[in-house]
């Protein structure tokens, strides 16, 4: 009866987990702060716990790159297309090869890494802004050295990735990218993809837990609409501390449970 009891709650927190990490990712990101937690929670291994969750959190990045086609850059598409698969594909495959027991020890080192990244991204972005507000000669990046840079980035995004889109915003901008809705259809572009190669790995590798996946996908994008609505009407500094909160919390107890 117990443990029934406890199945049961594992599920409702699972639903809830999603829902509100549907609303985070379509108001500030860090979503999977929360559903990463609540797949390990229902009893998924770690590493297809973040499989399962790679996957159900997909098509909310789809739709973003959907509605954000028209301000991309067109000159430096195959340069991020080509870093997104390649460090997507790597970052995948080296994760599913990774030991249970050795990535259940990385997770809170992780999640703070992640949770570090979003609390300074409300510097990042407001230098940004003010960069994209100067006046500019558009010119084009070195497409090479930027390849480069790009690549750990979305290995990274392959692998576990919270926290990647201010960096890719950010490599992008120092290679010479200064418009703000170029930056961020580029983020878009390249998380999306770097994850859609991650998540055609972990299907076909069967990493997927498809009873959770489900689950949490339903419910991240009815959050995700959600969100969608009321996004514009909260204030970006509270939404990132609350992110970053969260994600320390999760990686305070992960250190605790591992310890």
């Amino acid at each position: 009866m117990t443990s029934t009891f406890n199945s049961h709650w594992h599920y409702v927190w699972l639903v809830v987990a999603s829902l509100i990490a549907g609303v985070m990712n379509a108001m500030a990101g860090g979503g999977s702060f929360l559903s990463f937690p609540a797949m390990l929670a229902v009893g998924v291994l770690p590493i297809q716990a973040n499989a399962t969750n790679t996957v159900a959190l997909w098509p909310g990045q789809l739709t973003s790159v959907a509605a954000l086609r028209d301000d991309m850059r067109r000159d430096l598409l195959p340069v991020i297309c080509t870093a997104s698969v390649l460090g997507g594909v790597s970052g995948a495959v080296l994760l599913l090869n990774t030991r249970q027991i050795t990535f259940l020890h990385m997770v809170p080192w992780l999640l703070l890494v992640a949770s570090l990244l979003f609390g300074i991204s409300g510097p990042v972005s407001r230098w940004l802004r003010r960069r994209s507000a100067e006046p500019h000669v558009k010119k084009a990046p070195a497409i090479v050295p930027l390849f480069f840079v790009l690549l750990p980035v979305c290995f990274y995004i392959g692998y576990f990735g919270a926290g990647a889109g201010f960096l890719i915003m950010s490599v992008l901008a120092l290679f010479g990218v200064e418009e703000m809705n170029e930056l961020n259809s580029l983020k878009v572009l390249a998380a999306c993809l770097s994850n859609l190669c991650a998540v055609l790995t972990f299907v076909l590798s069967g990493a997927v837990i498809w009873r959770y996946c489900l689950i949490s996908m339903v419910f991240a994008g009815a959050g995700g609409y959600v969100g969608a609505q009321y996004a514009r009407r909260m204030n970006a500094n509270v939404l990132r501390t609350i992110v970053v909160i969260t994600g320390c919390v999760m990686a305070a107890y992960f250190f605790w449970r591992n310890g």
